[in-house]
Protein backbone atom coordinates (compact mmCIF):
# COMPACT_ATOMS: atom_id res chain seq x y z
CA UNK A 1 0.00 0.00 0.00
CA UNK A 2 1.20 3.65 -0.67
CA UNK A 3 2.81 6.25 1.99
CA UNK A 4 1.98 9.37 2.54
CA UNK A 5 3.44 11.76 3.82
CA UNK A 6 3.74 13.44 7.07
CA UNK A 7 1.69 17.34 7.37
CA UNK A 8 4.72 18.31 9.69
CA UNK A 9 7.48 16.92 9.34
CA UNK A 10 7.10 15.75 5.52
CA UNK A 11 8.44 12.18 5.87
CA UNK A 12 6.63 9.45 5.47
CA UNK A 13 3.67 7.45 7.01
CA UNK A 14 2.43 4.39 5.70
CA UNK A 15 -1.67 4.33 4.83
CA UNK A 16 -2.90 2.68 7.95
CA UNK A 17 -0.63 4.20 10.51
CA UNK A 18 -2.42 6.84 13.55
CA UNK A 19 1.07 8.69 14.15
CA UNK A 20 3.94 9.45 12.70
CA UNK A 21 6.78 7.33 13.33
CA UNK A 22 9.63 10.30 12.41
CA UNK A 23 7.57 13.48 14.44
CA UNK A 24 5.02 11.74 16.95
CA UNK A 25 2.11 13.68 14.84
CA UNK A 26 -1.33 11.96 15.56
CA UNK A 27 -2.82 11.52 11.43
CA UNK A 28 -5.55 10.21 9.70
CA UNK A 29 -6.35 9.68 6.29
CA UNK A 30 -9.01 11.60 4.79
CA UNK A 31 -9.84 10.18 1.52
CA UNK A 32 -11.43 13.12 -0.64
CA UNK A 33 -8.17 14.72 -0.46
CA UNK A 34 -6.06 11.55 -0.64
CA UNK A 35 -3.84 13.04 2.21
CA UNK A 36 -2.87 12.67 5.71
CA UNK A 37 -3.87 15.45 8.03
CA UNK A 38 -2.74 16.18 11.25
CA UNK A 39 -5.79 15.33 13.72
CA UNK A 40 -5.76 16.72 17.43
CA UNK A 41 -8.37 14.34 19.22
CA UNK A 42 -11.80 13.70 18.81
CA UNK A 43 -11.94 17.28 17.72
CA UNK A 44 -10.80 16.11 14.27
CA UNK A 45 -9.85 18.86 11.77
CA UNK A 46 -11.66 21.46 9.33
CA UNK A 47 -11.17 21.32 5.59
CA UNK A 48 -13.22 23.54 3.27
CA UNK A 49 -15.81 24.48 6.00
CA UNK A 50 -16.27 20.50 7.35
CA UNK A 51 -15.41 19.00 10.30
CA UNK A 52 -13.44 15.45 10.16
CA UNK A 53 -13.53 13.18 12.80
CA UNK A 54 -11.81 10.08 13.66
CA UNK A 55 -14.01 6.73 12.68
CA UNK A 56 -15.35 5.50 15.55
CA UNK A 57 -13.70 2.26 14.88
CA UNK A 58 -9.85 4.48 16.08
CA UNK A 59 -9.49 2.27 19.32
CA UNK A 60 -9.77 -0.93 17.37
CA UNK A 61 -7.06 0.37 14.74
CA UNK A 62 -8.82 2.78 11.55
CA UNK A 63 -6.74 5.90 10.78
CA UNK A 64 -9.58 7.10 8.46
CA UNK A 65 -11.38 10.08 8.98
CA UNK A 66 -14.89 10.67 8.46
CA UNK A 67 -17.20 13.82 8.29
CA UNK A 68 -18.53 14.53 11.19
CA UNK A 69 -21.95 15.45 10.26
CA UNK A 70 -22.27 12.01 8.54
CA UNK A 71 -24.37 9.81 11.34
CA UNK A 72 -22.77 6.51 12.54
CA UNK A 73 -19.34 7.47 13.26
CA UNK A 74 -18.23 4.56 11.00
CA UNK A 75 -15.06 6.00 8.05
CA UNK A 76 -16.22 5.22 4.35
CA UNK A 77 -15.34 1.93 4.13
CA UNK A 78 -16.67 0.43 7.59
CA UNK A 79 -19.87 1.92 6.67
CA UNK A 80 -20.03 -0.66 4.28
CA UNK A 81 -20.42 -3.71 6.54
CA UNK A 82 -23.91 -4.80 6.91
CA UNK A 83 -23.66 -7.26 9.83
CA UNK A 84 -20.58 -8.08 12.04
CA UNK A 85 -19.96 -9.88 15.26
CA UNK A 86 -22.06 -8.86 18.53
CA UNK A 87 -20.50 -6.70 20.36
CA UNK A 88 -19.80 -9.05 23.58
CA UNK A 89 -17.89 -11.60 20.96
CA UNK A 90 -14.74 -10.96 21.98
CA UNK A 91 -12.84 -13.36 19.82
CA UNK A 92 -15.34 -12.59 16.22
CA UNK A 93 -14.05 -8.50 17.07
CA UNK A 94 -10.36 -9.46 17.30
CA UNK A 95 -11.06 -11.01 13.85
CA UNK A 96 -12.62 -8.11 12.58
CA UNK A 97 -9.95 -5.69 12.81
CA UNK A 98 -8.00 -7.62 10.69
CA UNK A 99 -10.50 -8.10 8.11
CA UNK A 100 -11.33 -4.43 8.41
CA UNK A 101 -8.04 -3.58 7.35
CA UNK A 102 -8.03 -5.58 4.14
CA UNK A 103 -12.01 -4.24 3.51
CA UNK A 104 -9.90 -0.56 4.04
CA UNK A 105 -7.32 -1.35 1.26
CA UNK A 106 -9.39 -3.03 -0.66
CA UNK A 107 -11.95 0.18 -0.95
CA UNK A 108 -8.91 2.67 -1.41
CA UNK A 109 -7.83 0.99 -4.13
CA UNK A 110 -11.32 0.80 -5.59
CA UNK A 111 -11.68 4.53 -5.78
CA UNK A 112 -8.09 4.75 -6.65
CA UNK A 113 -9.17 3.17 -10.03
CA UNK A 114 -12.35 5.39 -10.31
CA UNK A 115 -14.61 2.40 -10.06
CA UNK A 116 -17.76 3.55 -8.39
CA UNK A 117 -17.93 2.50 -4.80
CA UNK A 118 -21.93 2.62 -3.53
CA UNK A 119 -23.00 1.57 -0.29
CA UNK A 120 -25.93 -0.34 -0.13
CA UNK A 121 -27.50 2.15 2.11
CA UNK A 122 -27.19 4.85 -1.00
CA UNK A 123 -27.96 2.83 -3.89
CA UNK A 124 -30.28 -0.35 -5.10
CA UNK A 125 -26.89 -1.99 -6.78
CA UNK A 126 -25.01 -0.68 -3.86
CA UNK A 127 -22.09 -3.03 -2.08
CA UNK A 128 -22.91 -4.46 1.26
CA UNK A 129 -19.98 -6.82 3.70
CA UNK A 130 -21.36 -9.03 5.86
CA UNK A 131 -18.24 -10.05 8.41
CA UNK A 132 -19.16 -13.54 9.78
CA UNK A 133 -17.09 -15.94 12.00
CA UNK A 134 -17.99 -19.91 11.30
CA UNK A 135 -17.31 -20.11 15.39
CA UNK A 136 -19.71 -17.60 16.69
CA UNK A 137 -22.24 -19.02 14.79
CA UNK A 138 -21.67 -22.42 15.06
CA UNK A 139 -21.62 -23.53 11.50
CA UNK A 140 -19.55 -22.46 8.17
CA UNK A 141 -19.63 -19.19 7.00
CA UNK A 142 -19.16 -19.72 3.14
CA UNK A 143 -17.25 -17.13 1.54
CA UNK A 144 -19.47 -15.56 -1.56
CA UNK A 145 -21.22 -12.63 -3.18
CA UNK A 146 -24.94 -12.55 -4.34
CA UNK A 147 -26.48 -9.70 -5.28
CA UNK A 148 -24.02 -6.94 -4.14
CA UNK A 149 -23.44 -8.68 -0.97
CA UNK A 150 -20.00 -10.21 0.01
CA UNK A 151 -20.07 -12.91 2.96
CA UNK A 152 -16.83 -13.30 4.76
CA UNK A 153 -15.43 -15.56 7.26
CA UNK A 154 -13.67 -13.64 9.90
CA UNK A 155 -12.16 -17.03 11.06
CA UNK A 156 -10.17 -16.79 7.45
CA UNK A 157 -8.49 -13.81 9.58
CA UNK A 158 -6.66 -16.19 11.49
CA UNK A 159 -3.45 -17.01 9.29
CA UNK A 160 -3.48 -20.40 10.28
CA UNK A 161 -6.72 -21.03 9.96
CA UNK A 162 -6.36 -19.55 6.69
CA UNK A 163 -3.03 -21.50 5.43
CA UNK A 164 -4.60 -24.90 6.48
CA UNK A 165 -7.14 -24.45 4.08
CA UNK A 166 -4.91 -22.89 1.45
CA UNK A 167 -2.93 -26.52 1.99
CA UNK A 168 -5.89 -28.82 2.09
CA UNK A 169 -7.31 -26.73 -1.74
CA UNK A 170 -3.65 -27.12 -2.76
CA UNK A 171 -3.47 -23.32 -3.47
CA UNK A 172 -0.44 -21.27 -4.67
CA UNK A 173 -2.02 -17.66 -2.44
CA UNK A 174 -4.72 -17.24 0.17
CA UNK A 175 -5.04 -14.16 2.09
CA UNK A 176 -8.06 -12.11 3.43
CA UNK A 177 -7.34 -9.06 0.75
CA UNK A 178 -7.17 -11.73 -1.77
CA UNK A 179 -10.98 -13.07 -0.90
CA UNK A 180 -12.20 -9.36 -1.65
CA UNK A 181 -10.58 -8.92 -4.45
CA UNK A 182 -12.07 -11.81 -5.66
CA UNK A 183 -15.75 -11.74 -4.41
CA UNK A 184 -15.35 -7.65 -5.72
CA UNK A 185 -14.94 -9.11 -9.07
CA UNK A 186 -18.01 -11.00 -8.88
CA UNK A 187 -20.54 -7.25 -7.42
CA UNK A 188 -18.60 -5.74 -11.07
CA UNK A 189 -19.42 -8.20 -13.24
CA UNK A 190 -22.63 -7.90 -12.17
CA UNK A 191 -22.96 -4.41 -12.18
CA UNK A 192 -20.57 -3.57 -15.15
CA UNK A 193 -20.87 -6.53 -17.74
CA UNK A 194 -23.81 -8.73 -17.42
CA UNK A 195 -26.94 -7.21 -19.66
CA UNK A 196 -25.13 -4.86 -20.71
CA UNK A 197 -23.17 -4.84 -24.15
CA UNK A 198 -20.16 -6.17 -23.04
CA UNK A 199 -21.79 -9.61 -21.97
CA UNK A 200 -20.89 -11.30 -25.34
CA UNK A 201 -17.56 -10.25 -25.16
CA UNK A 202 -17.38 -11.62 -21.84
CA UNK A 203 -19.02 -14.73 -22.83
CA UNK A 204 -16.30 -15.43 -25.51
CA UNK A 205 -13.55 -14.63 -23.48
CA UNK A 206 -14.68 -16.37 -20.04
CA UNK A 207 -17.06 -18.91 -21.02
CA UNK A 208 -21.07 -19.08 -20.77
CA UNK A 209 -21.92 -18.12 -17.45
CA UNK A 210 -25.72 -19.04 -18.03
CA UNK A 211 -24.38 -22.79 -17.08
CA UNK A 212 -25.25 -24.22 -14.22
CA UNK A 213 -23.08 -22.88 -11.82
CA UNK A 214 -23.68 -25.28 -8.30
CA UNK A 215 -23.30 -28.43 -10.92
CA UNK A 216 -19.79 -26.45 -12.22
CA UNK A 217 -18.87 -26.06 -8.83
CA UNK A 218 -19.50 -29.56 -7.85
CA UNK A 219 -17.71 -30.75 -10.65
CA UNK A 220 -14.99 -28.52 -9.93
CA UNK A 221 -14.47 -30.20 -5.89
CA UNK A 222 -15.12 -33.61 -7.46
CA UNK A 223 -11.90 -32.92 -9.20
CA UNK A 224 -12.71 -32.42 -12.82
CA UNK A 225 -10.40 -29.97 -13.88
CA UNK A 226 -9.21 -29.20 -17.72
CA UNK A 227 -6.62 -31.18 -19.47
CA UNK A 228 -3.31 -27.95 -19.46
CA UNK A 229 -5.47 -25.48 -17.90
CA UNK A 230 -2.31 -23.53 -16.55
CA UNK A 231 -2.07 -22.50 -20.20
CA UNK A 232 -6.08 -21.02 -20.27
CA UNK A 233 -6.64 -20.00 -16.89
CA UNK A 234 -5.16 -17.89 -14.33
CA UNK A 235 -5.54 -20.59 -11.31
CA UNK A 236 -7.21 -23.61 -11.47
CA UNK A 237 -10.37 -22.49 -9.36
CA UNK A 238 -10.60 -20.43 -12.29
CA UNK A 239 -12.16 -23.27 -14.10
CA UNK A 240 -14.77 -24.23 -12.04
CA UNK A 241 -17.30 -21.70 -13.98
CA UNK A 242 -16.84 -18.57 -16.14
CA UNK A 243 -18.48 -16.45 -12.82
CA UNK A 244 -15.32 -17.61 -11.16
CA UNK A 245 -12.93 -17.01 -14.26
CA UNK A 246 -14.15 -13.84 -14.34
CA UNK A 247 -13.52 -13.09 -10.30
CA UNK A 248 -10.47 -14.58 -10.16
CA UNK A 249 -8.76 -12.97 -13.54
CA UNK A 250 -10.64 -9.38 -11.85
CA UNK A 251 -8.50 -10.23 -8.46
CA UNK A 252 -5.16 -10.71 -10.32
CA UNK A 253 -5.65 -7.32 -12.58
CA UNK A 254 -6.29 -5.59 -8.72
CA UNK A 255 -3.03 -7.67 -7.27
CA UNK A 256 -1.10 -6.52 -10.56
CA UNK A 257 -2.27 -2.83 -10.46
CA UNK A 258 -2.07 -2.15 -6.52
CA UNK A 259 1.27 -3.40 -6.58
CA UNK A 260 2.92 -1.94 -9.41
CA UNK A 261 1.09 1.37 -8.14
CA UNK A 262 2.81 0.61 -4.83
CA UNK A 263 6.27 0.72 -6.49
CA UNK A 264 5.80 3.63 -8.58
CA UNK A 265 4.92 5.36 -5.61
CA UNK A 266 7.55 4.22 -3.57
CA UNK A 267 9.61 5.59 -6.64
CA UNK A 268 11.18 2.17 -7.61
CA UNK A 269 12.85 1.57 -11.01
CA UNK A 270 14.31 -1.22 -12.41
CA UNK A 271 17.49 0.46 -14.58
CA UNK A 272 18.94 -1.20 -17.74
CA UNK A 273 22.74 -0.23 -16.75
CA UNK A 274 22.68 -1.86 -13.53
CA UNK A 275 20.83 -4.77 -13.50
CA UNK A 276 22.59 -8.04 -13.98
CA UNK A 277 20.86 -9.28 -16.75
CA UNK A 278 20.03 -8.30 -20.08
CA UNK A 279 16.46 -5.68 -19.82
CA UNK A 280 16.22 -3.64 -22.97
CA UNK A 281 14.62 -0.22 -21.04
CA UNK A 282 14.40 1.04 -17.73
CA UNK A 283 11.46 -0.35 -15.88
CA UNK A 284 9.40 2.65 -14.22
CA UNK A 285 5.78 1.46 -13.01
CA UNK A 286 3.09 3.73 -13.43
CA UNK A 287 0.58 5.03 -10.06
CA UNK A 288 -2.17 4.82 -13.14
CA UNK A 289 -2.17 3.06 -15.99
CA UNK A 290 -5.55 4.22 -17.01
CA UNK A 291 -4.17 5.53 -20.52
CA UNK A 292 -2.20 2.38 -20.57
CA UNK A 293 -2.64 -0.95 -22.89
CA UNK A 294 -2.59 -4.18 -20.73
CA UNK A 295 0.93 -4.99 -22.49
CA UNK A 296 2.24 -2.27 -20.80
CA UNK A 297 1.06 -3.37 -17.65
CA UNK A 298 2.74 -6.43 -18.03
CA UNK A 299 5.84 -5.28 -19.77
CA UNK A 300 6.21 -3.49 -16.45
CA UNK A 301 5.18 -6.51 -14.27
CA UNK A 302 7.13 -9.45 -15.55
CA UNK A 303 10.15 -8.05 -15.11
CA UNK A 304 9.14 -6.00 -11.30
CA UNK A 305 7.30 -9.21 -10.29
CA UNK A 306 10.56 -11.67 -10.68
CA UNK A 307 12.51 -9.22 -8.82
CA UNK A 308 10.50 -9.43 -5.75
CA UNK A 309 9.86 -12.77 -5.65
CA UNK A 310 13.52 -12.81 -5.56
CA UNK A 311 13.33 -10.62 -2.50
CA UNK A 312 11.11 -12.64 -0.84
CA UNK A 313 13.53 -15.84 -1.39
CA UNK A 314 16.05 -13.79 0.14
CA UNK A 315 13.88 -13.75 3.02
CA UNK A 316 13.27 -17.30 3.25
CA UNK A 317 9.74 -16.95 1.95
CA UNK A 318 8.25 -18.18 -1.19
CA UNK A 319 7.08 -16.28 -4.01
CA UNK A 320 5.97 -13.00 -3.37
CA UNK A 321 3.79 -13.86 -7.60
CA UNK A 322 3.84 -17.37 -7.32
CA UNK A 323 1.29 -17.43 -10.59
CA UNK A 324 2.28 -17.66 -14.40
CA UNK A 325 0.53 -15.36 -17.23
CA UNK A 326 0.54 -17.11 -20.39
CA UNK A 327 -0.86 -15.11 -23.41
CA UNK A 328 -5.11 -16.57 -22.92
CA UNK A 329 -5.06 -14.92 -19.44
CA UNK A 330 -3.28 -12.18 -20.72
CA UNK A 331 -6.51 -11.43 -23.08
CA UNK A 332 -8.61 -11.78 -20.02
CA UNK A 333 -6.70 -9.71 -17.90
CA UNK A 334 -7.17 -6.79 -20.98
CA UNK A 335 -11.21 -7.28 -20.98
CA UNK A 336 -11.10 -6.62 -17.18
CA UNK A 337 -8.57 -3.53 -17.73
CA UNK A 338 -11.52 -2.22 -20.79
CA UNK A 339 -14.10 -2.72 -18.10
CA UNK A 340 -12.24 -0.54 -15.29
CA UNK A 341 -10.89 2.28 -17.10
CA UNK A 342 -13.69 2.79 -19.52
CA UNK A 343 -15.76 2.48 -16.31
CA UNK A 344 -13.66 5.09 -14.55
CA UNK A 345 -14.13 7.47 -17.76
CA UNK A 346 -18.32 6.84 -17.44
CA UNK A 347 -18.50 7.20 -13.93
CA UNK A 348 -16.06 10.52 -13.61
CA UNK A 349 -18.28 12.01 -16.45
CA UNK A 350 -21.31 11.22 -14.59
CA UNK A 351 -19.84 12.79 -11.34
CA UNK A 352 -18.99 16.15 -12.99
CA UNK A 353 -22.63 16.03 -14.64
Amino acid sequence: MRAFRCPECRQPVGFEVQRCLACGTAVGYHYPSRQMLSVSGRAGVVVDERQWVRCSHWERGCNWLTAGDCGGGRCFPDSFVRRSPAPDDSEALGELDNTLKALRRLIFQLMDLGLPVRPYYQAEDGLAFDLLSSKSLGGPVMIGHANGVITIDLDESVELYRERLRIRLKEPYRTMLGHFRHEVGHYYEMILVQDTPLAEHARAMFGDEREDYQAALQRHYSGVVPPDWQSTYISEYATAHPWEDFAETFAHYLHITGTLATIADSGLVLQANRVTWDLKAEIDARVSYADATIADIIGDWMPLSSVLNRVNHSMGRDDLYPFSLPPRVVDKLGFIHQVVTTTAVDHAAARQG
